[in-house]
């Protein structure tokens, strides 16, 4: 049996490879060679030497000192997951890591040798180090893998088709159109290096992540709509390669660099943000040229077709009815104060695994109570898992991936018997304010998400209060519940809305120690109906979700007489909607719940 190492063996054995390797320090992203949000188990490595769960976060370890950057949902899961004793903890924004290299560079005489795996990091983020003071070194194998006795193996299941009846176009007709703006460019190819390009083009769909129905792979589509796809062949079954057709030709994925350096010179186009380093070096090895452009594919997958769009409002159909059942059933068990947060979590999951195209969670639910809803991206475990109190707030964050569409929404509710407290009530409302600003928006056609981001947060803003987190990200057909490129956030690229977008409104507030708010819905992107004199075009948002808010938490006093006529009507909709495929005792929860104000 493997002995696993505690925390602080780990930090030492890897130390114990510096010299070898001839670095002062080392990066450790969370990160895998696709760059995405999530991770199998094979690549959290920055968990394992850590003890640090979240799905964004650096750590930079030197021979005296390790630390751990983490953004702003992060900060209070970090300080309670990470041994202070080992681990310092910074904030990647406010602190960012380039800056405390610049600081540790300028006192060390010979320069800082900074160790990375160029699988993990873009050509990019590594440019700040350089210019940081850092002397870069790229790394044959990561270090970490070396010393992780029980690594899990990599994911290796199968390809998956994603028939036409929720693609709603074929993968000939995407790749046929992504040729044509390569051709259009002077561009001979284009390495698509993010797995949710490769499932959106060519309607596939896998089992390599636990919440996002990715095969982990990457493709080259040439300028003349064929396809090199990167996978293993026991992968593909004869029915994926049937579907496949034979304009797509596989390839191993350790195959990638060869192919790479043996393209012909010529210009072949990539994602800066989205390729590793190691594949944009091998590119340049032979001898083509590398264009850096947007993938191509990005941006017709976030706007969803009509067929995508209306599996989108089943999907939130389906997931609004297991989410009032839930909704109903807590408000029965939670004042009683016999419910926890994994229990309730898991009734939840086990309302929605009954309805139909129902695949997975699309992301672990943060089922917070009390003091634990204030950690922004908490999520309960065995030795967290707390006993939901009476007469507190409770913040349940949770979604589902159908086969139709990705849902994601957070209601925070109130668990009763008594009344909740005028300063809670006070500031749900502010976030459900802006929340409901953002959501009545009709805005010119060209804005971004980032002119947006301020609607949701001026209430909260007129008390003083904000929040740490965007107020929005995009939602993947099927695939990622966090998918660029268009963001309702401060931080966010100025990408342009445009119908067929779905993008989450999620207003919150957190008082650490006690509580956290947070309201979301999502949003599909749609155009608005012509006014009178409307002299260009104007867009607006159609709310997906359907569950009602908490009316317990909501100080009606301080709503405009338009406020509670949006919630009324929003409320009414639910109703009608779901009111009549609900069970008798949860439809009378749901009329009760959704009475007019």
């Amino acid at each position: 049996m493997i002995k696993p190492l505690v925390p602080s063996e780990r930090l030492a054995a890897l130390r114990a490879g510096f010299e070898a390797a001839g670095i002062d320090a080392l990066l450790v992203p969370r990160a895998d060679a696709f760059l995405g949000e999530y991770v199998p188990p094979s690549a959290e490595r920055l968990a394992w030497l850590t003890g640090f769960t979240g799905s964004a976060g650096l750590a930079l370890v030197l021979r005296d000192r390790a630390v751990l950057f983490v953004d702003g949902r992060y900060t209070t899961q970090a300080a309670a997951e990470c041994d202070p004793s080992l681990w310092q903890t910074r904030h990647l924004i406010e602190q960012p890591p380039a800056a405390f290299i610049k600081d540790v560079a300028k006192d060390t005489a010979s320069g800082l040798r900074l160790g990375h795996d160029p699988e993990l990091h873009t050509e990019a983020s590594l440019a700040r180090f350089t210019e940081a003071g850092a002397l870069l070194v790229p790394l044959p194998a990561n270090p970490i893998d070396a010393i992780w006795p029980d690594r899990p193996a990599p994911p290796a299941g199968p390809a998956l088709i994603h028939g036409a009846e929720f693609a709603g176009e074929s993968a000939a007709a995407k790749c046929q159109a992504a040729a044509a703006l390569l051709r259009e460019a002077g561009q001979q190819a284009v390495l698509l290096a993010d797995p949710h390009s490769v499932a959106w083009l060519l309607n596939i769909r896998g089992t390599d992540l636990a919440h996002t129905p990715l095969v982990l792979c990457r493709a080259l589509l040439r300028d003349d709509a064929t396809v090199t796809l990167f996978l293993e062949e026991f992968r593909a079954n004869a029915a994926l390669r049937a579907h496949l057709g034979t304009a797509v030709t596989l390839r191993l994925p350790g195959e990638l660099p060869a192919v790479l350096a043996g393209l012909p010179n010529g210009k072949v186009r990539l994602d800066p943000d989205l390729t590793a380093a190691a594949a944009l070096a091998a590119l340049r090895a032979g001898g083509a040229e590398a264009v850096f452009a947007e993938d191509p594919c990005r941006l017709p997958r976030a706007c969803k077709n009509p067929t995508e769009q209306g599996g989108a409002r089943a999907a939130h159909r389906r997931d609004g009815l297991a989410l009032v059942r839930f909704l109903a059933w807590f408000a029965a068990t939670a004042p009683q104060g016999r419910l926890t947060e994994m229990a309730a979590a898991a009734e939840l999951l086990r309302l929605r695994a009954a309805g139909e195209h129902f695949v997975a969670e699309s992301f672990p639910a943060i089922s917070g109570s009390g003091p634990n809803g204030a950690i922004i991206h908490y999520r309960a475990t065995p030795a967290t898992d707390r006993a939901i109190q009476p007469d507190e707030a409770y913040l349940i964050d949770s979604g589902a991936q159908y086969r139709d569409g990705t849902t994601d929404v957070t209601r925070t509710l109130w668990t009763g018997p008594g009344a909740a407290p005028a300063a809670l009530r006070a500031r749900y409302t502010m976030a459900l304010r802006g929340h409901l600003a953002l959501s009545a928006l009709r805005f010119p056609e060209g804005l971004a998400g980032p002119h947006l981001d301020a609607l949701a947060r001026a209430p909260l803003w007129a008390a003083g209060l904000d929040y740490d987190h965007g107020t929005g990200h995009g939602i993947g057909s099927f695939l990622s519940v966090h998918e660029g490129p268009a963001g309702i956030s401060r931080a966010a690229k100025p990408v342009a809305l445009k119908p067929g977008m779905i993008l989450s409104n999620e207003p919150g507030y957190y008082l650490p120690g006690h509580y956290g708010i947070r309201i979301e819905n999502l949003l599909l992107v749609a155009e608005a109906q012509p006014q009178p004199d409307q002299v260009r075009r104007f867009l607006a948002f159609e709310t997906l979700t359907l569950a009602p808010y908490d009316r317990a938490l909501i100080e009606a006093a301080t709503l405009s007489l338009a406020e509670q006529a949006q919630i009324d009507a929003y409320h009414a909709r639910v109703l009608a909607e779901l009111g009549p495929e609900l069970p008798a005792p949860a439809a009378a929860w749901l009329a009760s719940a959704c009475a007019a104000l």
